[in-house]
């Protein structure tokens, strides 16, 4: 499943780990690196490359914090709402794919059980493997 939503997202030049950021970013403009890389449970240099390529892309923006000019705060930049709204597009199309054959009763039921297997691996709610450094096994 993650191999056919990587291969779905490639055209638009994204990751799955790209799209864990976009989307954490979009729901909480203003996070920091640190803070980013704590709530997807991430290495902080693998958040800091992602965010390289993201900025690269035209499609986060890096701002000086107000309040702590050490800090950088995250903001999506203006080019990410249309990537977004493709994201959410495929997103829907790859996910009724994936369950395809299922009611909607086996849906619910399923997403029960793989909550309950994430947390029992101990896998962050908004954690994703591509986040770990790519040196290491995932």
């Amino acid at each position: 499943m993650a191999a056919e939503f990587a291969r779905r997202l490639a055209p638009l030049g994204l990751t799955p780990a790209h799209v864990g950021i976009l989307r954490v970013i979009a729901t909480q403009p203003g996070l920091s690196q640190q803070a980013l890389a704590e709530r997807i449970g991430a290495v902080p240099s693998r958040v800091v490359k992602l965010l390289d390529e993201l900025e690269d892309r035209g499609l986060v923006e890096r701002r000086r914090s107000e309040t702590d000019r050490r800090h950088h705060e995250l903001h999506l930049a203006p080019a990410a709402a249309g990537r977004l709204a493709e994201v959410r597009e495929l997103v829907a199309d790859h996910d009724r794919a994936m369950v395809k054959g299922l009611t909607a009763a086996e849906r619910t039921t399923l997403v029960e059980l793989l909550g309950k297997v994430t947390a029992a691996q101990g896998i962050a709610p908004l954690g994703h493997p591509s986040y770990r450094d790519r040196g290491r096994p995932s």
